[in-house]
């Protein structure tokens, strides 16, 4: 295990009131000592002024506070120094050049938090958790970052190991004493505890696929034909004149994206361009990226515009919708011209001219997109990446594949290497005994102070 003293600026580079310099691990204090002056480890957590030099040519750099955290009672469980200077460019960039030079070496991505994974301080999801919070752009998204960061899904994913650590003493009779014909332990009292944990994975498991759309933004589709307010009604949920908007049909010629936070969670918008045919070359090309964000689609804004028969309506949105797969919210535009018919349900009925309807169609959006986690509150732990998704899946697989082997009549300490494998599934999740490429993958993505 690595411990070697490593430095990094924690607040991010350029003109600033303050920035925040960190170093950690073995001999950090020392190192320390070579570059403040007065240097003042104790008492610990308690900051101190002190002035900041070159370690060889003891040139002035800073006037800085400095705070030690004695191992392992820190946040990466090593000896840690955080170094508090004035902002900009060049003062935080030459202390941190003098701590290399009296020893340290630049932090990769993610090492502080690595190494408090690896010291134990915290647990493979609580650190991506901390990553989660980092890039948090929208309240739900902060809240469920929070959650998971105070151990909420760790609690519930242990609560799921030790239940098949249970049921594998169940059988454990049955290895122990083959030859009995009938042990303390019925086949029923087996079957109702592998029920009970196969469901309550299989209900985690169908958090996966709202979890991960919150994290990534879901990818709404404003789609319809030319002309039918698609431009006005992306504007007005972002909130600014994002995209152009005449009169023109087929004025939108590109697939044109923002993120949005609506009700609090976190979207990102696709204006497309109409979709109809056409003999113009770029529009055409423009119609066949709609279809392409189409398809990668969570959810879409169907525009119809209010003027029309009801035929129309009708006709145009059957051909749509035979196309698409994702959920598809229907919404009549222009709703405060005169000539615009009440709102077929369950269409809703907007007007970017008025904001009549605006903050239903919000309302909704939220709902169909993420009407699960609505539904679960702040307190249920959710499962927000690929990772979690697999590794519970394996998982659920494996205890699936126990109760098909006792079903065939298989050796009870055969099948126990299903509950088994099923334990480490979740190890892996929680990162008990984690490979050091997951490490890698996991952390690549970490800003280098982190």
């Amino acid at each position: 295990m690595l411990s070697d003293p490593i430095v990094a600026l924690a607040t991010p580079p350029g003109r600033s009131a303050i920035a925040l310099i960190r170093m950690s691990g073995r001999g950090a204090f020392a190192l320390a000592a070579r570059c403040l002056s007065p240097f003042q480890p104790d008492p610990a957590r308690v900051v101190a002024r002190a002035a900041l030099h070159h370690p060889t040519s003891d040139e002035p750099i800073d006037e800085v506070l400095a705070a030690c955290f004695p191992g392992p009672h820190s946040y990466t469980g090593e000896d840690l120094v955080e170094i508090s200077t004035h902002g900009g460019l060049l003062v935080p960039a030459d202390v941190l050049s003098a701590l290399v030079v009296a020893g340290a070496r630049l932090a990769e991505p993610g090492e502080f938090t690595r190494r408090a994974v690896l010291n134990g301080k915290m647990d493979l999801l609580q650190a991506e958790a901390t990553a989660d919070l980092i890039d948090a752009g929208s309240p739900a998204q902060r809240r469920r970052a929070l959650q998971q960061l105070d151990r909420g899904l760790s609690q519930r994913l242990a609560a799921l190991r030790a239940e098949i650590l249970e049921l594998e003493a169940l059988i454990a009779y049955d290895i122990d004493f083959p030859e009995e014909d009938e042990g303390p332990v019925s086949e029923t009292r087996v079957r109702g505890a592998w029920s009970v944990v196969c469901e309550r994975l299989q209900r985690l498991l169908e958090t996966a696929p709202e979890g991960e759309r919150l994290r990534e933004g879901a990818l709404v589709v404003i789609a319809g034909p030319p002309n039918a307010g698609k431009s006005s009604l992306f504007n007005a949920l972002l909130g600014t004149e994002r995209a152009i908007v005449t009169e023109i049909p087929g004025t939108t010629r590109d697939a044109i994206e923002a993120h949005a936070v609506l009700e609090g969670f976190p979207f990102r918008l696709v204006d497309t361009a109409g979709l109809r045919a056409s003999d113009d070359t770029v529009e055409k090309i423009g119609i066949e990226v709609s279809r392409k964000y189409l398809g990668a689609a969570d959810l879409v804004l169907y525009c119809e515009e209010g003027a029309g028969s009801r035929e129309q309506f009708a006709t145009a949105q059957d051909q749509f919708l035979s196309h698409v797969s994702a959920a598809v919210l229907r919404v009549q535009t222009k709703a405060d011209l005169p000539a615009s018919p009440p709102a077929r349900p369950p269409a809703i009925a907007v007007s970017t001219v008025t904001g009549a309807g605006l903050d239903a169609l919000k309302r909704r959006l939220a709902e169909v997109a993420f009407g699960r986690l609505l539904s679960l509150g702040d307190v249920e732990p959710v499962v927000t990446r690929v990772r979690h998704r697999a590794a519970l899946a394996q998982a659920l697989a494996e205890l699936e594949a126990f109760q098909a082997a006792r079903a065939a009549g298989v050796d009870a300490a055969a099948t126990a290497t299903h509950l088994r494998a099923a334990v480490g599934a979740l190890d892996d999740l929680i990162g008990v005994v984690t490979p050091d490429d997951v490490l890698d993958r996991v952390f690549a993505s970490f800003c280098v102070g982190k």
